[in-house]
């Protein structure tokens, strides 16, 4: 029972006068819709470079978003009655 599904990605990077880089991710399944947040300072003391603010950001959204979506799919096969399988990690 082959399936093909397409998920959308928006990334969306904010930089502020005070170097700090803020990065807004949604995910559209097409039956839900999930969000993730990233942060990224640069230390007055650094260099400032814009692209490793957004790379830093957007990782740490991506790492948000990617928890959030673990979460979702234990609380779906917990929901199914499936047993949690040993030494499997939880979401957190």
């Amino acid at each position: 029972m082959p399936h093909t599904l397409e998920w959308k990605v928006r990334l969306h990077l904010f930089e502020d006068d005070e170097r700090t880089t803020k990065a807004h991710l949604i995910l559209n399944t097409g039956t839900t819709e999930l969000t993730g947040h990233g942060t990224a300072h640069c230390h007055p003391t650094d260099a400032n470079v814009p692209e490793i603010g957004d790379e830093l950001a957007a990782g740490r959204a991506l790492n948000d978003l990617a928890r959030q979506l673990l979460k979702t799919a234990d609380r779906d096969i917990e929901g199914m009655g499936a047993p949690q399988p040993h030494g499997r990690e939880v979401a957190g």
